[in-house]
């Protein structure tokens, strides 16, 4: 391939890749199938049951459209190869040009067939039909789900395409091409795993996503993986009537605090150390009064003299939890992308400090 079709080959990727997987710029631009398709999807305040059957669809065909694009796209910029007529293509051409002809079409009359009887043979139908009481129909849930969505107390997170909603009666998982729905009376909830980023692209503070099971007791639901950050897990918990048990023992951080504290740690913990000879006997931490004290704050970060931070000649007064939290209590809570980089004065004299300064006792 020569050098425009590797260049429009790099560039059709990275835009596929953002169609698929929309980032906030994309989304902000309004180059997604929702904002593209929005007179037809109509509003999900209005009708979200409604809303993401047509969403659902719409988004299965745009997304089975790409393949095509790419080809008459290769027609500009790789013209000696002669794709406009196809019978002078190569042969793996005439392939990828058959299959990305063929994606559109099995896909429209799939989402024709779904649209017959009024959506009654959409996958999202079925799944909400297993709910409906034996004398009525899926539209009974679906006007169910629809009232709760519209109430203002519901719980919702996640991105467009990775949402968790949670209303009085439904937990519900919307993703790219259907959605997860159980009934909150049915279901066990179990924490399965935890990640923790250090940096995130909103700000410079760790963040800590939880992978919680939901299974229900109906065989007909199939059990789903929902995913939060750590700060909403309180939220959820209010908003759900059952239990959620956390099988993998994870420390859950519920605060940015706890999260702050975790990294304080882990900063400090590669830091120089600082020895003290085995006849000085360490007294109990003035803060907490439960552990020795184990820190001591040594200038590090630059020479005596340079700099906003200062020598600290008090003794060791202080455990690692205990000066972690005052470190986080003397920071602004409105701007977390700067408390690992500030300086905040001892708790005893004062002194200006910042994290390379602290130093454990071995």
């Amino acid at each position: 391939m020569e050098s425009p079709a590797v260049t429009f080959t790099l560039a059709y990727l990275v835009f596929a890749v953002c169609f698929v997987f929309p980032p906030d710029e994309v989304r902000s631009a309004g180059l997604t199938v929702q904002s593209l398709l929005a007179a037809w999807l109509g509003s999900e305040d209005a009708a979200f049951v409604q809303y993401h059957l047509r969403r659902s669809t719409g988004t299965l065909l745009a997304h089975s459209l790409l393949p095509l694009g790419y080809y008459l796209g290769m027609c500009f910029a790789a013209p000696e190869k002669h794709l406009w007529f196809f019978y002078l293509a190569s042969k793996g051409w005439k392939t990828f040009f058959f299959f990305a002809v063929l994606f559109p079409a099995v896909t429209s009359a799939l989402a024709y067939y779904w649209s017959r009887k009024g959506w009654n043979n959409h996958p999202l139908a079925r799944t909400l039909a297993v709910h409906a009481l034996p004398q009525s129909g899926w539209r009974a849930v679906a006007s169910s789900i629809n009232m709760e969505f519209r109430r203002i107390d519901k719980f919702a997170t996640g991105a467009p395409g990775a949402r968790v909603i949670v209303t009085d009666t439904w937990v519900i998982k919307v993703t790219t091409y259907c959605l997860h729905v159980a009934q909150q009376q049915d279901i066990h909830l179990t924490v399965t795993d935890s990640r923790q980023h250090e940096l995130t692209p909103d700000s410079n503070m760790p963040v800590q996503f939880l992978t919680i099971r939901v299974a229900s007791i109906n065989p007909y639901v199939k059990a789903f993986d929902i995913r939060l950050n750590s700060t909403e897990y309180g939220e959820l918990r209010e908003k759900l009537r059952a239990p959620i048990s956390n099988a993998a023992n994870v420390v859950i951080h519920q605060s940015l605090s706890d999260l702050f504290l975790e990294t304080f740690t882990s900063l400090v913990e590669i830091n120089q150390t600082h020895p003290v000879p085995s006849t000085q006997e360490l007294e109990p931490c003035i803060g907490c009064m439960q552990t020795i004290a184990n820190i001591k704050l040594i200038k590090n970060c630059q020479e005596p003299n340079e700099g906003e931070c200062q020598q600290c000649y008090c003794r060791p007064m202080w455990c690692l939890t205990c000066m972690g939290k005052w470190f986080a209590s003397r920071q602004d809570q409105q701007h977390p992308e700067t408390w690992l980089s500030s300086q905040v004065p001892c708790p005893t004299c004062r002194a200006k400090f910042c994290i390379l300064d602290v130093c454990i006792i071995r």
